[in-house]
């Protein structure tokens, strides 16, 4: 491979790199983003990030719950066994 050849090779390989750069720099941009409009959005719905799965785990026990006391109002003549 002559001289050229290889700077030819290095440059690519230098452009190459600093794409890759742009491109992460711009999907770091984004999730910060991306994280700051959850914060903010965990901030109006008055829950602390920290407290989110305690938060998750209560809401599905609500869920399970709210459906249970459905389930129990529904006549059992009218509920299919499948």
């Amino acid at each position: 491979m002559t001289v050229e050849q290889q700077i030819a090779q290095i440059k690519k390989a230098i452009d190459k790199a600093r794409d890759m750069r742009y491109r992460a720099e711009a999907k770091l941009e984004e999730l910060e983003n991306q994280k700051s409009r959850l914060l903010l959005e965990l901030q109006e719905l008055g829950v602390k990030p920290e407290e989110l799965d305690n938060e998750i785990e209560k809401l599905e026990q609500d869920i399970e719950q709210a459906l249970k006391e459905t389930w129990a109002l529904i006549p059992k003549e009218l509920i299919e066994n499948e």
